[in-house]
């Protein structure tokens, strides 16, 4: 099992603030380092405000030597689809090769509306995503003269440049729609992530998208299945307590639908989703500047899994 770090930086954070965890989960052996998304805190002031996700990202290309980097998940309510192949292809020029491209359909209104954002109906929202999915990566493939007719984007013989430095960088896809979601799934993603789902949840959304796969004669195995999930260990209950006071939530109800606990608990809840098939689990962490708490997961819990 490959443990991940993941932050939500609309909450509260400075760039130093996640270059500071991104070096400690590069150093303790974490495998990657991703961050959200938005544009606006929720339940927060989110002081000092949001930061770009690719904009980041780009510093932490250069400010990091080995830990891959990405977003869980780039909303494409954002951007363009052309523009953000360019800033993708940019950002892993820049890190080496190390650059992973979360992306989903975005659904959080609020940040839309604060931001001057456009916000499609949900179907609207989908169909944009499904586009923007054929767009960036036949971009990223082509060796020139790329053309796409959709109903939302058009593109007319493209150069499909620049080229990212891996020959594609992994497209992750996750959610919970029952037919949509496991279809692109199967036809774009080289990851599908289950954010902050239980386990049977887990086992029946994975059943889905294994199956959108074997109806386009894709083999399962050829996926990365994962699963994200806030986080706090302690190494006794004072410290789990402690942690999830920091984060304004209870121990109890942490334990039912996250990651917490003594290691030797988050140890058996891992293999629990591992038994499901999740190759993958993304540590939620909400309370960037305790380090120490990186430090604990990557001595009592990443070994044993």
């Amino acid at each position: 099992m490959e443990l991940r770090i993941f932050t939500e930086p609309q909450q509260g954070a400075t760039y130093d603030d996640l270059l500071a965890v991104a070096l400690e989960a590069e150093e303790l052996g974490f495998g990657a380092f991703f961050r959200s998304d938005h544009y606006l805190g929720m339940g927060t002031e989110g002081l000092p405000g949001p930061s770009d996700a690719w904009i980041t990202l780009a510093g932490l290309a250069r400010d990091t030597s080995s830990i891959r980097l990405g977003t869980m998940m780039t909303s494409a309510t954002f951007r363009h689809p052309g523009p953000l192949a360019i800033g993708v292809a940019n950002v892993d020029q820049m890190s080496g090769g190390r650059i992973e491209l979360g992306i989903g359909a975005g659904w959080f209104e609020a940040e839309h509306t604060k931001y001057g954002i456009p916000f499609p109906s949900t179907g609207e929202r989908f169909d944009r995503f499904e586009e923007q999915l054929a767009i960036i990566t036949g971009l990223w493939a082509t060796s020139g003269g790329f053309s796409f007719d959709g109903t939302h984007y058009q593109v007319a013989d493209s150069p499909g440049l620049p080229k990212p430095t891996q020959a594609k960088p992994p497209v992750l896809i996750g959610g919970l729609g029952k037919k949509r979601t496991p279809a692109l799934a199967a036809s774009y993603a080289d990851e599908f992530n289950l954010p902050f789902v239980d386990e049977a949840t887990t086992e029946a959304q994975f059943a889905r998208v294994a199956a959108a796969c074997e109806a386009i004669d894709r083999d399962p195995a050829t996926m990365t299945w994962s699963n994200a999930l806030v986080l706090c260990v302690g190494a006794d209950e004072a410290e789990v307590t402690r942690r999830a006071a920091a984060i304004g939530r209870e121990p109890d109800e942490l334990r039912e639908n996250g990651l917490a606990g003594t290691p030797q608990e988050v140890v058996d809840k891992i293999n629990r989703y591992a038994a499901l098939g999740a190759e993958r689990v993304y540590l939620q962490v909400l309370d960037l500047a305790d380090l120490d708490h990186l430090r604990l997961v990557a001595a009592e819990v990443m070994p044993h899994v």
